[in-house]
This record gives structure tokens, C-alpha cells and sequence, in this order.
């Protein structure tokens, strides 16, 4: 079976509007900030990034009235940004604020 679920922690540091596709289904871009200390072959590694996402539906309705800089969990999958692209984009299917 072929696999891409991804689950980043992070910050929503920006957001465009919410707009409609031709089907009239909602759908948003944003920008996801990430930091953490990550182990790699046995030694600490600082991590920093930020990647950009979208959400579609519901989910995209939610975002766009989340506040930002909030400190969430992003769950979804890895897909180009287009056809000419090659940079990655996290369709975002769910997310929540982490609690603590």
C-alpha cells in the first residue's frame, strides 16, 4: 500500500482569504511555521521551516477563522504545488489546537 499522511505541529503564521473553487467548494491557502529539535543518526538536529498549505470544505471554513500564530496539529498529505512545481503543499484534511 502506498502511503502519504503527514502530521506537522506548528504555528499558522498567514492566510489568504477564503475563496470558492468553480464547484463552489471553499478553499484556503496558508502558511505553516515549524521548529523543534529532531534526533538524526543519533544526534540533536534543530529543525526550522515553513511550508505552505490548503484545506478544502469544512476544514478550509475552520481555518479561516482560526487566529492566528496558534500552536497546531496538521494532519494530511504531500502533493505538488502544480504541474510546473516541484515544491511540496500539505493538503490539511483535519487539525486541532494543541492543549498545553
Amino acid at each position: 500500500m502506498n502511503r502519504n499522511t503527514t502530521v506537522l505541529t506548528g504555528t499558522l503564521i498567514g492566510r489568504e482569504e477564503l475563496r470558492y473553487t468553480p464547484a463552489g467548494m471553499p478553499a484556503l491557502n496558508f502558511r505553516i511555521g515549524h521548529a523543534s529539535e529532531q534526533v538524526e543518526a543519533g544526534r540533536p538536529r534543530s529543525v526550522n521551516l515553513e511550508i505552505d498549505g490548503v484545506a478544502l470544505g469544512e476544514v478550509a471554513e475552520k481555518l479561516s477563522r482560526t487566529p492566528l500564530q496558534g500552536e497546531y496539529s496538521f494532519e494530511g498529505f504531500l502533493a505538488l504545488r502544480s504541474k510546473q512545481s516541484r515544491l511540496p503543499v500539505l493538503h490539511v484534511n483535519r487539525f486541532e489546537l494543541n492543549k498545553g
